[in-house]
């Protein structure tokens, strides 16, 4: 769900950045609450992949907290801002902190498109396993410098943020035929 749950995010943001999002958000914080039980579940009952199933876990509970943070905290924050000026870079200041989170749940889920597509590689398709480990590889990479160097630094974060999302579909698109019991 979250998988699919990104894109729409991504495309509605990108395409009506004007538009109240809070259902989605809600929604995308249920479905991460929900992964980290499953993928904490997986886990524990897996024999392999646990570097990867581990990575589900917590950029699922990264996830809770930043869009946590999103819901709670940017509204009031943006209104007392706009009431006193003083307040804008406490403002920033929380979104920043919600985009950490976020980037460090990317650089988590890039790392699990690496595991679980090298797994799809060996298992035999090379074409989609090769394509996540090499977006989780960029999304590793690009939210690692964004988390590193903040949103305005390094490279745009829009690189960071859309391999990340590219990530999270391919790894799901990989775990739906893993073998981890063997």
């Amino acid at each position: 769900m979250a998988a699919i749950s990104q894109p729409i995010y991504t495309a509605l943001y990108l395409a009506a950045p004007e538009v109240d999002r809070q259902f989605l958000w809600g929604l995308e914080a249920l479905i991460f609450v929900l992964l980290t039980a499953f993928a904490g579940s997986a886990l524990v009952m897996a024999k392999r992949y646990a570097l990867g199933f581990s990575a589900i876990v917590f950029s699922a509970v990264l996830n809770v907290v930043q869009v946590g943070v999103g819901l709670t905290q940017f509204g009031p924050f943006r209104m007392a801002a706009a009431v006193n000026a003083d307040l804008s870079d406490v403002a920033s200041s929380v979104v920043a902190f919600s985009f950490f989170g976020y980037n460090a749940a990317k650089i988590l889920l890039g790392l699990a498109a690496v595991v679980f597509g090298m797994a799809r590689m060996i298992e035999g398709s090379k074409v989609l396993g090769g394509t996540a480990v090499l977006i989780g590889a960029v999304a590793f990479v690009a939210n690692s410098l964004a988390m590193m160097f903040g949103l305005q630094g390094f490279l745009p974060s829009p690189v960071a943020g859309g391999s990340g999302v590219l990530a999270t579909l391919l790894l799901a698109l990989c775990l739906f035929s893993i073998s981890v019991d063997e």
